[in-house]
């Protein structure tokens, strides 16, 4: 048996096969123990766990962010745009502020309100009750559009690189697992495949990342770093791929990453995504019965401390050994062309490692997807639960409600995959994903931050600001839809005819069809192209920006002219003598290091691909 085949032999899928049957058992033996335990289905368990250890909420959290999109999109722009990417996985700083300074605020309301919260019964509790339901609706949609769909999506491009299986069969294949997975393992089957992915995963990529700089290196792992950073370091034109930060105009790069403004951007989406998001906050909220304050949060700021430390990874996971491939590729090692970025991941997977360990490494890889897919699967389900269903079913059986959050996830399952065909039609996967957060994220940020920052910020602000930041972001990427597809067809059809201006001040293109002899005009709306180009065309990063800053003084205005929050209202945000001892007996010297350690780690990443 050749043990450096490129190909999975028969010890690969050996290997693949029994480690599969494994997890099944250790999910399936966790749940039953855990359904024991509990002496019945209850709806709050299934959709939100019931307290795990922090490092189990740490990994849970990480491997809810990690899906296909990293194992295909983030090393596919790492294999084509180096670092630039780094700024949203480089966020562990940002996941430190959920467990400092968020997890305190939605256990209190978790007092008030006497049950495990949404993020849309946090809104509802400070602002009004079509503010939750306007964030239950929108993290709906963008969960169908993003996550889901380009989860499942990336998963079949992945499963098509590495064992050759049709686009088709590897996406719906995937869809039907994680359906099945979530449905009858909900949050503890989630928390589980969590705990054993992330290992493998985190081994699995490091090996990846090890032994492709070493055949890089030929044999030397500093001489393949040297050389990666050599070759990436003339790509872009002389300006490298190396560093984070474009600076100047000339920079092809500055147009996609401009300057600081890539920082800030990606904190926005960050904030929004680690902070406010349903499928991250729900990790850290499950609580034991009788389980004080103070342990609560204990056990969730040390888990966003932990996953902090996990989030530092994804760079060398996925990012940099899409960097090796290219280097690779460029000495002839691989075979990757200048438009299969997107397979830079699969091939270093099939390159590098040597027989058995390509087995044991994919083991890990299906987990993450199908951890991820089904995290979003159970958000999904929750929302609608607790959102929709369970205000106008009031005093159902908890079995009800588990039946119906498993009919919700099956049916976000089928909108999600009718969605595919439309995103096989996006050339730049990554980009699109971050562009769609980008346009949804300054609406919650506003609302969310503004909401417990500022008592004064009145609950009318909050709704209207939130169907206001929704609608302009929607306006946004429908006109960019619009107008890219609007402009190439102009352009095209344009060519070789004579424009001319008619009486309306619009521009029309004027041609002889030699063949019949008969004037083609052609109207555009060019004029209006050329004054509004501000808001379609806008680099999507300075676009975020601006919006939140519109956005933040509209709340301001709009709270001048509109009724002052409740007594109750304000009190959501305001922390009494005795929950302020909670949170001071909840953290020690552990998490003061810890936290010290996770901002070291991206700071020393900034300083060196600055």
């Amino acid at each position: 048996m050749n043990w450096n085949s490129t190909e999975f032999v028969w010890l690969d899928w050996t290997v693949l096969a029994i480690g599969v049957v494994g997890v099944i058992w250790a999910v399936w033996h966790a749940i039953v123990k855990d359904r024991k335990a509990q002496k019945g289905e209850d709806s709050s368990a299934y959709l939100f766990g019931k307290g795990e250890p922090w490092y189990v909420i740490g990994m849970a959290i990480f491997a809810a962010n990690i899906g296909s999109e990293h194992l295909v999109g983030l090393a596919g722009t790492g294999a084509k745009s180096g670092v630039g990417m780094a700024h949203w996985e480089m966020q562990g700083w940002m996941i430190l502020i959920l467990g400092w300074l968020f997890v305190p605020f939605y256990q209190l309301l978790i007092n008030k309100m006497g049950k495990i919260i949404t993020m849309p019964d946090f809104l509802k509790f400070r602002y009004t009750q079509r503010t939750g339901s306007w964030l239950s609706i929108i993290t709906l949609v963008a969960y169908i559009l993003t996550k889901v769909s380009v989860t499942a999506l990336t998963g079949g491009i992945f499963f098509e690189y590495l064992w050759g299986l049709n686009f088709w069969v590897g996406a719906i294949g995937l869809i039907i697992l994680t359906t099945i997975f979530t449905v009858f393992g909900g949050m503890k089957g989630v928390m589980t495949l969590s705990t054993i992915q992330t290992p493998i995963l985190v081994i699995g990529s490091f090996l990846v990342l090890f032994l492709g700089l070493s055949t890089l290196g030929g044999g030397s792992v500093s001489a393949g770093w040297a050389d990666m950073m050599d070759y990436c370091g003339k790509l872009n034109n002389g300006y490298g791929t190396t560093h984070m930060f474009h600076w100047e105009a000339g920079d092809s790069m500055y147009q996609d990453y401009p300057g600081f403004v890539v920082f800030i951007g990606a904190t926005i989406i960050g904030f929004w995504y680690w902070c406010t998001d349903q499928h991250i906050v729900q990790r850290v909220l499950g609580q034991v019965p009788g389980e004080s304050n103070a342990e609560v949060m204990k056990r969730a700021r040390r888990g966003t401390i932990a996953a902090g430390f996990f989030k530092v990874l994804p760079c060398f996971m996925f990012l940099i050994p899409g960097m090796i491939a290219a280097a690779l590729a460029q000495k002839g090692a691989i075979q990757m062309g200048p438009n299969e970025t997107d397979a830079a991941f699969a091939l270093m997977v099939k390159k590098v490692l040597p027989a058995g360990i390509k087995g044991i490494v994919t083991i890990g890889f299906i987990c993450a997807l199908v951890a991820s897919l089904a995290a979003f699967f159970n958000s999904c389900a929750t929302l609608f639960t607790e959102d929709f269903y369970k205000p106008l079913k009031k005093g159902m059986s908890e079995a009800h409600y588990v039946l119906v959050g498993r009919i919700a996830t099956v049916v976000v399952v089928v909108l999600g995959f009718a969605w595919l065909p439309i995103m096989m039609k996006m050339d730049t996967l990554y980009n699109y994903l971050q562009g769609i957060q980008s346009l949804l994220a300054p609406a919650m940020v506003a609302v969310f931050a503004m909401g417990i920052f500022f008592k004064k910020i009145t609950p009318k602000a909050g709704e209207y600001t939130m169907i206001t930041g929704f609608a302009i972001g929607m306006l946004r990427l429908v006109t960019n839809v619009i107008t890219d597809t609007g402009k190439a067809i102009y352009q095209s059809a344009a060519q070789g005819l004579t424009m001319v201006k008619d009486s309306e001040g619009f521009f029309s293109y004027i041609a002889t069809d030699a063949a019949n002899n008969k004037y083609t005009v052609l109207t555009s709306f060019e004029s209006f192209w050329q004054h509004t180009e501000w808001f379609w065309q806008t680099n999507w990063l300075v676009f975020e920006c601006w919006l939140l800053v519109f956005l933040i003084i509209f709340m301001v205005v709009v709270s001048c002219f509109t009724p002052a929050p409740s007594k109750e209202q304000v009190e959501a945000i305001t922390f009494t003598s005795d929950f302020k001892k909670s949170i001071r007996e909840s953290w020690g010297a552990f998490d003061i290091i810890g936290t010290i350690i996770v901002i070291g780690l991206c700071a020393a990443f900034y300083a060196y691909f600055w």
